[in-house]
């Protein structure tokens, strides 16, 4: 099954950098591997008109759309969300445009939860945590953790990246490569981008 994957997907480590820009409407990060090697970019595509729109309206009630690429600028995945008036509901979809996650997000304080379903709304995961702490657990439906999110670095990357505005996600390597792991992966690297589109 790990064939139809992308290799993009196919790691248990990433490490995501925010590109900072002066001036700027879109969110765009970095995603580096365990060995400090670029492997991809996070990117938020806006047009013209939602630009000015996001000057007028409240963007926790806007569409967005994030982009996931690999080095080589190939799209990989990508997570949507419509219009919304309150907890968010967004689509994760592989690079054909198949649809391949739901995302529930509930927000309470500064404890988000989301919920991972698959195409079929069944469940496959949970990612619960302190915002505030940068702090998030990825669970399996039995409750068992399967992931971490923090801003704890390791390895190389510890002698890369010093400041507080980078995360790790990493992913038990027992995890079955799948679709499933694709729907996870992309809405846990992508979790800062969602989080910052719902303040």
């Amino acid at each position: 099954m790990s064939q139809s994957i992308p290799t993009f997907f196919l790691g248990d480590e990433y490490f995501i950098d925010e590109k900072v820009s002066f001036l700027k409407f879109t969110n765009e990060y970095k995603v580096y591997n365990e060995l400090g090697v670029q492997i991809g970019i996070i990117k938020q595509r806006m047009s013209g008109w939602h630009k000015v729109l996001t000057l007028l309206i409240n963007k926790k009630m806007m569409p967005f759309q994030l982009e996931i690429t690999d080095a080589n600028d190939q799209l990989q995945a990508t997570i949507s969300r419509g219009w919304t008036f309150w907890m968010s509901k967004i689509t994760v979809s592989d690079a054909n445009g198949v649809v391949v996650g739901l995302i529930n997000q509930k927000f309470k304080f500064f404890k988000p939860e989301f919920l991972i379903n698959d195409a079929s709304s069944v469940n496959i995961a949970k990612i619960t945590g302190d915002w505030k702490a940068w702090n998030f657990s990825i669970v399996n439906p039995a409750g068992a953790e399967m992931g971490k999110i923090s801003k704890k670095w390791a390895g190389a990357m510890k002698e890369i990246f010093t400041t507080a505005d980078k995360y790790n996600v990493s992913i038990d390597p027992n995890y079955a490569e799948s679709n499933n792991k694709v729907a996870i992966v992309a809405t846990a690297i992508t979790i800062d981008m969602v989080l910052k589109e719902n303040k």
